[in-house]
């Protein structure tokens, strides 16, 4: 390999749709960029790696079009009304822009993920579902793969079953599949196993080819779940809506590796390494292995609980 692409940094987008508000999101996910890009620099030693940081809802500031790789967050807020303000026009050109540079130029096109107030805002712009209100639900949760989720790389590590971090007021439900199909689009989990008995709504898609996301947090780390869990009107929240006997086995299964640590290893990790490959032969670049999970080092990485960071480093 000549590693003539390396003249081209690796460039990410991070869109920040919190409007400004102050959350633990971006901490996090340039955690997660950060880790990913040693991963990339180890493979391709002089590949430089960047990251364009834009806000498009407080500040007007539209996605870069240059980037290779995006992660679109969740924020605040009705999506219903914010696809009606200014900016909406703007995210909604750089979906489209997304979908169809691969569908000019392939794999070796820009990819995007989109989180949350991203993926409702995405799944209103291309109309494979409804997105309505629903009682605010929040906190540690499962989520059930679909056959196809099953069988696709973003939930094939997790078999039938993941956790995730949820805090939302609203859901996608009633899928057209037909539009979706259009799309070449897929859905690939569910909030309920059956479909309803636990909630309908519709938890994650392949919008279309390279664009993908959850109604969920997949950024979540131990010490931003930790940050809202222990703020005392969000802990009463808890209690008032699930029971004190649920607020206290969320906080503890913060620290259970098989669950949210599990996801946040695996989840976009595994995404942007798979859509780094995608691309990575046409640029000359060498391709990263995709992310594998142990629940000691995915605990380290996730955000330890300091006692039982001593615990292992006493048996090590």
């Amino acid at each position: 390999m000549t590693h003539a692409g390396h003249s081209r940094p690796l460039r990410i987008g991070l869109i920040d749709m919190n409007n400004g508000v102050a959350n633990q999101a971006i901490r996090s996910f340039r955690s997660i960029i950060a880790a990913f890009g040693e991963r990339v620099r180890a493979r391709n030693p002089g590949l430089t790696v960047t990251t364009s940081h834009v806000q498009p809802r407080n500040l007007n500031e539209m996605p870069p079009t240059d980037c290779d790789l995006y992660l679109s967050t969740g924020g605040p807020d009705a999506p219903v009304d914010g696809f009606r303000e200014h900016w909406a026009t703007g995210i909604r050109k750089f979906f489209d822009h997304i979908v169809n540079g691969q569908l000019q130029h392939g794999p070796s096109a820009p990819a995007a993920f989109a989180v949350c107030y991203s993926f409702e805002i995405a799944v209103m712009h291309f109309g494979v579902a409804a997105m309505v209100p629903r009682e605010r639900k929040f906190g540690i949760m499962p989520v059930y793969p679909t056959e196809e989720g099953l069988a696709h790389p973003m939930f094939a590590p997790f078999g039938d079953r993941l956790f995730v971090w949820e805090h939302r007021s609203w859901q996608a439900v009633g899928l057209d599949e037909k539009r979706l199909n259009e799309l070449g689009g897929k859905l690939l989990a569910r909030e309920s196993r059956d479909g309803h008995s636990k909630g309908q709504g519709l938890m994650a898609f392949q919008l279309s080819k390279g664009l993908e996301g959850t109604i969920f947090h997949p950024e979540a780390d131990r010490p931003g779940v930790l940050n809202w869990l222990e703020r005392p009107e969000q802990a009463r929240a808890v209690i008032e809506t699930y029971g004190e006997l649920i607020y206290k086995r969320m906080t503890k299964t913060i620290d259970d590796p098989t669950r949210l640590a599990r996801t946040y290893a695996l989840l976009l990790p595994g995404w942007l390494a798979r859509s780094f490959n995608a691309m990575a032969q046409e640029r000359d670049w060498a391709p990263v292995e995709m992310p594998t999970y142990d629940a000691a080092l995915g605990l380290d990485a996730f955000g330890r609980p300091a006692e039982a960071a001593a615990a292992v480093g006493s048996n090590s």
